[in-house]
């Protein structure tokens, strides 16, 4: 497929698409044309490129990730090594922290929410 139903499909510009291919996480076959070629599993790498750009993570490390995905048939890929084990549970703690700092932002919003308005926070 064409960069643009790639794009049409996953709801990334074509920009980014580029920008994936750039960084190594998305590969196209160019035509005779110049033009970019798609395989259909692009699909699915474009949705997990995406959830892990939204879990905060660089495309370095996606690209590290990438290749340890699960498989196609939903199987384990047997490419993590121990090294990416270790980054990849240094993330998730990251992510973690973050998570927690969020809840404690999001309480101190509503104290000052329920204050604002006369209510109790609990409301």
């Amino acid at each position: 497929m064409r960069i643009g139903e790639l794009a049409r499909r996953t709801g990334v510009s074509e920009r980014s698409l580029r920008y994936y291919e750039q960084q190594g996480l998305l590969l196209a076959q160019r035509t005779q044309g110049g033009h970019r070629e798609y395989p259909e599993t692009a699909v699915d790498r474009v949705v997990h490129i995406q959830e892990l750009f939204a879990a905060g993570l660089h495309s370095r490390t996606i690209h590290k990730i990438l290749p340890c995905m699960r498989d196609s048939d939903g199987g384990p890929n047997r490419t993590a090594t121990p090294l990416l084990v270790q980054e990849l549970t240094a993330e998730r703690d990251r992510i973690d922290r973050m998570i927690t700092d969020l809840l404690r932002s999001r309480e101190v919003l509503d104290e000052v929410i329920a204050g604002a308005s006369g209510k109790s926070a609990a409301a």
